[in-house]
């Protein structure tokens, strides 16, 4: 087996780098989307005023509210409860689902709690894991300090076949990460010689060289 995100063998759905790196995802969404609620709702004289809604008349409310509409504790709690739904309904079949209304806090560390579990027998493992990502992502479009974005360097050079097809997957790396694996091939670029041939080959309107980014 594989993980999922990365393609380094292993004995789960995710690896032991992306199982942790979830955990600590579930662990601090909750934080994160109070941090949400702070900035999208402005207070005046007290906790959480709205100065105007869609369509009302009077002055026009300082926040995006085509924002506030999918980014928002309400949205990440629905998503994060209809997970616990599906992870409890394969585990434990004969339960009835967790009751409404959703908890935010709670669903995640209820997932935190049976990650060791998900990893290893939900088949859902890596779309969970992509959309706490994605949640995290949207929250920190408000909140601020988004987390650093994949850059794209061009796409593999390993041959893989007796024809000499060549991969072509894209390949993209975060700043400051020195060693990438193919997703398609599972090539690994890391060293110094790796990273020139990879360049290389590159057509001449490659993206970026790899060395450059930091």
């Amino acid at each position: 087996m594989t993980c999922e995100l990365c393609g380094t063998a292993t004995s789960g759905y995710l690896c032991t780098r992306h199982r942790e790196q979830l955990a600590a995802r579930l662990a601090d969404l909750p934080t994160l989307y109070d941090e949400v609620g702070e900035c999208l709702v402005p207070r005046r004289g007290g906790w959480g005023e709205i100065v105007a809604t869609r369509g009302a008349a009077g002055p026009r409310s300082p926040i995006d509210e085509d924002v506030l509409d999918t980014v928002n504790w309400g949205r990440a709690a629905e998503v994060m409860r209809l997970w616990r739904i599906d992870v409890q309904r394969v585990r434990w079949p004969q339960h009835a689902p967790p009751p409404p209304p959703a908890d935010l806090s709670a669903d995640c560390r209820w997932l935190a709690m049976e990650l060791e579990w998900i990893v290893a027998h939900y088949p859902g493992t890596g779309d969970l894991d992509r959309e706490v990502r994605e949640l995290e992502a949207q929250a920190r479009t408000i909140v601020g300090d988004p987390p650093p974005r994949a850059q794209q360097l061009g796409t593999c050079v390993a041959v893989t076949d007796d024809q000499g097809a060549v991969c072509g997957a894209v390949i993209s790396r975060l700043p400051g990460q020195t060693r990438v694996r193919c997703r398609k091939c599972h090539t690994v670029y890391e060293s110094a010689l790796d990273w020139a041939q990879f360049q290389h080959y590159q057509p001449a309107q490659s993206v970026a060289h790899p060395m450059d980014i930091v």
